[in-house]
């Protein structure tokens, strides 16, 4: 097959990706915790500059998406237009989401639509774990690339972040964590608040409540983190 091309189809994509899986990397997603039922073997650092090469493709991501392969789907998210996503189509990817890594490519996609609260409301609220910790990775990686929207935002969600530290479910757990870091590492005006919700966390008698609490205090208050706030508000 020829290089890349931005004018390849869903089925020259997957045709590409089946050529250059290798046992080697599905032993190694293994280890990480990677579903690899339907994966090929192939890395992100692969995925990645594939994806750049054949740029945005609204209709040939969907295509993607719906072989169910492992990576034809982080190819969809990568190569996905979220302007063009509507809400439904989100639920029905999230419907689908069976291993981490998946979760937190589409989430990143997802906070990029215009109705991603309404979807981190509806996530959060879901029982399904993998649906859950979308809600929460949306969060995190929102925290991290809007830039625009007001820190007034992020601030509240973290009742809802309280809400949801005692699922003891690790993938949901992990999420959890990561959003109350993200949101206290955000902004100096919402360090504090974070800090202070995983603080009141670390003194839970709930054990999975009192593992994100304590996790986020550390690096909360971490010294380098809170020279780069400081920095930042300057």
């Amino acid at each position: 097959m020829a290089l890349p091309d931005p004018r390849w189809s869903a089925d020259d994509i997957v045709a590409h990706l089946r050529s250059i899986g290798t046992e080697e990397h599905l032993t190694g997603m293994a280890r990480f915790g990677i579903n690899t039922r339907a994966a090929l073997g192939i890395g992100n650092s692969d995925l990645r500059p594939l994806a750049r090469t054949l740029k945005k493709n609204h209709e040939r991501s969907l295509r993607l998406w719906d072989t169910g392969i492992r990576e034809a789907r982080l190819m969809a998210a990568f190569t996905g237009e979220p302007k063009r996503l509507d809400i439904d189509q989100c639920r029905h990817w999230a419907a689908d989401l069976d291993s981490w890594e998946i979760v937190d490519t589409v989430a990143d996609l997802f906070a990029a639509t215009p109705f991603w609260r309404e979807l981190i409301e509806e996530f959060a609220d879901d029982k399904r774990e993998f649906v859950r910790r979308t809600a929460f990775a949306m969060l995190a990686w929102g925290a991290v690339h809007l830039k625009k929207e007001p820190d007034a935002t992020f601030l509240a969600y973290l009742p809802l972040i309280e809400k949801h530290a005692g699922d003891p479910r690790n993938f949901v757990r992990k999420a959890v964590n990561w959003a109350l870091r993200q949101i206290g590492k955000r902004s100096m005006a919402l360090h504090a608040p974070a800090l202070a919700l995983a603080r009141k966390l670390a003194a839970s008698s709930d054990k999975t409540a009192r593992w994100i609490g304590k996790d986020a205090v550390k690096e909360l208050t971490d010294a380098r983190q809170l020279e780069r706030l400081e920095a930042a508000k300057t």
